[in-house]
């Protein structure tokens, strides 16, 4: 590793970025294949209808265990809002939408990235748990009318999250050049994390927590 690179995830944390992307990533995959019928080609790598359904589905499990693990990992850190210092980079929209000459500091994570966080946790439990209904509806007694609505809802977590994705996708790469080694390597640069997150450089500072590279690795 090149010397003076900071470490900002590790490897446990990187495990379930992946698990969790391409789990989702697989599922909008053959959930657009079932969902739409000029999209029925999709299912010819995996022999047909049948085996989307069955591919989605226990892709679904997978999605679902990365999500859990998600949250109990993220939620302190990224499900919390702190205030004022929140409140005041909101009002600044980050500096994404417009100049600031100064974006107000935050902690490891930004108010963006916990907005977008919570909505993965809200929507994609909103799509375990109807996906799950969905799956097994003989096992459960559920009218005729819930049953109905599970497909909507459903596709709504999906949409969601969907457009969430391609937001989280440009800012990890194009919008903010160096974010997605964060989640390949796990280093970053000094000037990078000064400038995307100088609050949190600051606290592992402060805490003496910040790891960084002598370059013998």
């Amino acid at each position: 590793m090149k010397k003076g690179m900071i470490k900002v995830t590790s490897g446990y944390e990187r495990f379930v970025h992946w698990m969790l992307a391409i789990s989702c990533l697989l599922l909008c995959y053959t959930g657009m294949g079932m969902m739409y019928d000029y999209l029925n080609f999709f299912g010819a790598v995996m022999g047909g209808l049948k085996g989307l359904k069955v591919v989605h589905n226990f892709t679904g499990v997978v999605f679902g265990v990365a999500l859990l693990l998600a949250i109990q990992m993220w939620w302190k850190e990224a499900g919390v809002f702190v205030f004022p210092e929140d409140i005041n980079w909101i009002m600044t929209a980050g500096g994404y939408l417009w100049h600031v000459d100064k974006v107000p500091e935050t902690g490891k994570y930004n108010p963006g990235q916990k907005m977008f966080f919570l909505t993965v946790a809200a929507f994609g439990l909103l799509m375990f748990v109807t996906g799950f209904f969905m799956w097994f509806p003989g096992y459960f007694p559920l009218s005729t009318e819930m049953l109905r609505w599970l497909y909507p809802l459903h596709a709504l977590g999906f949409l969601v999250i969907f457009a969430f994705f391609f937001v989280h996708l440009y800012l990890g790469t194009i919008g903010n050049p160096g974010t997605v080694q964060a989640m390949i390597s796990g280093w970053v640069t000094r000037n990078w994390l000064k400038k995307q997150h100088p609050g949190w450089l600051k606290e592992m500072e402060h805490e003496g927590t910040l790891i960084v590279s002598d370059g013998e690795k």
